[in-house]
């Protein structure tokens, strides 16, 4: 606590909005040092503004640690109370990830890898309001436009915002003195008008998002954001999609307030794109054992499909389904989502021990 409370002291000092590397990796164990780290967490992030924290439970060649699972379930659950003043936010700075990358720029998630050098600029792009506004721009030209024509779209916006993010981060490494590690091509949606992962859905046809073809939607806006990124640029690395945050993405909050975008279609999104369930609201009450399970099936989707997935959860104190919480500036506000079958996967969780890899994890 007191390492997190000095990272935070320096980060206020040096004007750094976050800093993250509170990592512990426990897909195949969990250390001494490591469970200090988890269960740490509660006082880590309710005593500091700053500091972030991820911890990966699962990975392709390991499986899905579930002793790590279950105890991630109680620490998240311990943070809400810890930070019940400001409706459970201290939540909003933890990842648990499967498969976590070693050069992620993005907060909450980003650590120092195990590989990498003693300092690097990553480079975060984002971008979602440009490539919804060239989307807009091509379809008031030609509405007989198809879907093939529009993500040829969404790869050109691509290309010319990854070139200008790796020509920014190569100038500022090299004024820094410090070697430029890579490009992260993900579209990162903030709480402002327009700059929306959720809107680019609609004007991809999707009138409600969550509707179906909402999967089909997003695998295609996150397989072109790759296609065109990986011409721009020779260094792509960190996570490299289209994030699905939903309190920081308005489209995505007003479609979980409506109904129409619920907690299990969520996760089916969550297999074809970039990250996984991020900035999602329950009820206070949800029980630890049920947060754990949303864990383990969001780690399954990782390690099954070879692909880098998390959970951001948050439990709102005093919250029940459908009230809105506001969590300020990039973290936006959302509705509390419902959780059916809170508590009816208790037993699963408790069996503990680890699940297996998969057949395709032996590819050596």
């Amino acid at each position: 606590v007191q390492v997190a409370c000095t990272l935070d002291a320096a980060a206020n000092q040096c004007g750094v909005d976050f800093v993250g590397g509170f990592t512990a990796l426990v897909h195949k164990g969990i250390t001494p040092a490591d469970a200090v780290v988890m269960h740490s967490l509660p006082e880590v992030l309710s005593q500091t503004e700053k500091v972030c924290a991820s911890i990966n439970v699962a990975s392709r060649k390991a499986g899905i640690n579930m002793d790590a699972v279950g105890q991630m379930g109680e620490v998240i659950v311990r943070i809400a109370r810890a930070t019940a003043a400001r409706r459970g936010f201290g939540c909003a700075k933890l990842v648990v990830f499967a498969n976590i990358p070693e050069d992620n720029p993005f907060m909450a998630g980003a650590y120092m890898g195990a590989g990498e050098p003693e300092a690097t600029v990553n480079i975060g792009v984002s971008g979602p309001g440009v490539v919804g506004s060239a989307l807009k721009r091509r379809l008031a030209i030609d509405e007989k436009l198809t879907l093939g024509d529009l993500a040829e779209e969404i790869k050109i916006t691509s290309f010319r915002v990854t070139r200008a993010g790796e020509l920014i981060g190569r100038e500022v490494a090299a004024e820094m003195g410090v070697a430029f590690g890579i490009v992260d091509l993900s579209l990162a949606p903030t709480p402002d008008v327009g700059d929306s992962v959720g809107e680019i859905i609609k004007t991809l046809g999707i009138s409600r998002v969550g509707a179906p073809g909402s999967t089909a939607a997003i695998a295609m806006l996150n397989d072109a954001v790759k296609k065109g990124g990986l011409f721009a640029s020779s260094s792509v690395g960190g996570l490299s999609g289209a994030f699905i945050p939903v309190s920081e993405d308005a489209a995505l909050a007003e479609a979980v307030g409506a109904g129409h975008l619920v907690l299990e279609k969520l996760e089916a999104m969550t297999t074809v794109c970039s990250v996984g369930l991020d900035m999602i609201a329950i009820p206070g009450d949800t029980p630890a054992e049920t947060i754990a399970a949303i864990i383990a099936d969001e780690m399954a989707i990782g390690v099954t499909n070879d692909k880098t997935t998390a959970v951001r959860i948050i439990p709102v104190p005093g919250a029940k389904a459908g009230e809105w919480v506001d969590f300020g500036g990039l973290f936006g506000s959302t509705p509390v989502a419902e959780v059916r079958n809170a508590g009816a996967s208790g037993r699963f969780v408790r069996f503990g021990g680890r699940i297996p890899a998969p057949l395709q994890s032996l590819s050596n």
